[in-house]
Parts: C-alpha cells; sequence; structure tokens
C-alpha cells in the first residue's frame, strides 16, 4: 500500500518522494490509481493552508499564487494533457488515427494555448471570488480530489486505447472493485461536507462527466493519458466555477 501510495505521488505531484531501487511492477501501478483522491486530498490542503497562512494578501494577488503553486504542486501534468487533446480534436477533423497521432506530437498549436488560457482564466477569476468573500476552503479541498476521481471513474468505465501507453499499466491492472467503492465514498463525502450544494455539484459534474466520455468514444472509442489529464483539468475547473455559483445563490 505505501509503495501504491509513493508511486501516485511520483506520477501526479512534483513533491519529493524516496523512489524504490526496484522497478514498478504493472500490479503497482494499478493499484496506484487507488491512491489517486488522496494525492488530490494532499494537493488541496497545501493549497488551503496556503491560503489560510495568506489570508491578508489582496484576493487577486492570492488566486494568482495559489494558482501558481497548484501549478507547480503538479507539474502541469494535468495542464500538458488539456493542450494536447485540444490540439488533437480540432487538428484531427474527426478522424481516430490523426486525432491519435497529433496526441502524441509534442507541439503545441494555437488550439492548446487557446483552452489552457480559457481553464487557468477561469480557475483563477473562480478563486479571486471565492477568496474575496472567505468561501475558498472546501473549493480549494475538493477540487483536486474530484479532478483526480474523474481520472478513477474513466479509467474503470472507459477503455483505454494506447497498447503501449503510459496510462496502459494504470488501466489494466486496477483494482475495479476497490476504485469503484472508492468514487461512491468521495461521492458521499461530498454531500455530506456540502450537504444539498454537493448534490447539485455532482449532479453537474456527473452529466459534463458522461457527456465527455460519450465525446470520447465517439471519436477515440475510449481514453488516453491525455484525456485523463484533460478531464481532471475541466472537473478542477468546474468544481471552481460551480462553487462560486452555489456561492452566490445559496
Amino acid at each position: 500500500m505505501i509503495r501504491a501510495l509513493g508511486l501516485a505521488l511520483q506520477l501526479l505531484t512534483r513533491l519529493p518522494v524516496p523512489s524504490s531501487p526496484t522497478p514498478p511492477r504493472p500490479e503497482d501501478l494499478g493499484r496506484a490509481v487507488v491512491f489517486f483522491p488522496a494525492v488530490g486530498l494532499l494537493i488541496g490542503v497545501l493549497l488551503a493552508g496556503l491560503s489560510g497562512a495568506l489570508d491578508t494578501v489582496d484576493p487577486g494577488v492570492l488566486a494568482a499564487l495559489v494558482l501558481a503553486v497548484w501549478v507547480l504542486l503538479t507539474g502541469g501534468l494535468h495542464l500538458d494533457g488539456l493542450a494536447d487533446t485540444a490540439d488533437a480534436w480540432i487538428g484531427g477533423q474527426g478522424d481516430r488515427e490523426r486525432t491519435l497521432a497529433i496526441m502524441k506530437d509534442p507541439r503545441s498549436g494555437p488550439a492548446a494555448i487557446v483552452a489552457l488560457v480559457l481553464v487557468l482564466l477561469a480557475k483563477f477569476a473562480a478563486l479571486q471570488a471565492l477568496l474575496a468573500g472567505g468561501e475558498a476552503l472546501y473549493p480549494l479541498l475538493l477540487a483536486p480530489v474530484l479532478g483526480r476521481t474523474a481520472i478513477v471513474l474513466l479509467l474503470i468505465t472507459t477503455p483505454y486505447v494506447r497498447p503501449a501507453g503510459l496510462g496502459t499499466p494504470y488501466a489494466q491492472y486496477l483494482p475495479r472493485l476497490s476504485c469503484g467503492a472508492l468514487v461512491v465514498l468521495v461521492a458521499v463525502g461530498v454531500v455530506l461536507l456540502l450537504g444539498w450544494p454537493g448534490g447539485v455539484l455532482l449532479a453537474v459534474l456527473g452529466v459534463g462527466f458522461l457527456g465527455f466520455r460519450y465525446w470520447l468514444l465517439a471519436r477515440l472509442g475510449g481514453a488516453t493519458g491525455d484525456t485523463l489529464g484533460a478531464a481532471c483539468e475541466l472537473t478542477e475547473a468546474a468544481v471552481l466555477l460551480g462553487m462560486v455559483l452555489l456561492v452566490a445563490v445559496g
């Protein structure tokens, strides 16, 4: 279990984690998926701690700092997936093989840049609003958790289409029953923490997830590592924006 947690931290963050002298087995990588939401919670705790320690700073400046640390903690891993997905979807012009080929291209085109700017702008604006209203604690804790829970849910419900991709061992060897129970546990935790707004938030995220999954199946027949990263980033942005709206109407 400790090895699996360490592997999850190594994959999803840039935190210093001691490496094992022996390479991980595919089964170890699969078990690491169970800890993805826990890694998200750790990221959320660090971000919430930062915002709490600097709560006297101007909300706009603090939002920028929190977002910068957020990106640094993850090494921009999921942002890279979002950029590649956006480029491939536009450039692929509906063709599966062309879409997959563009995803492997390390260069970023206009679609990638636009997608990154829009998502980061949405996160910044939502963070600024939440920090200004003193309502940032729960969103900062939940957004990274739900973003990585979306990855878990996509892995257990959607075929992985790259037979030799980075995410192949994670997709093939993950403990599906444990992952499914974990997704349910996270959902229950959100409702217990937020009450009825949590249920509304999960419903909105669920609709978005189903739409994204349908989109992937229709174009690619499944998911790739890049689309997993895109799912995480889009979910995090949706959580922050959704919390802003729920606070406004609640």
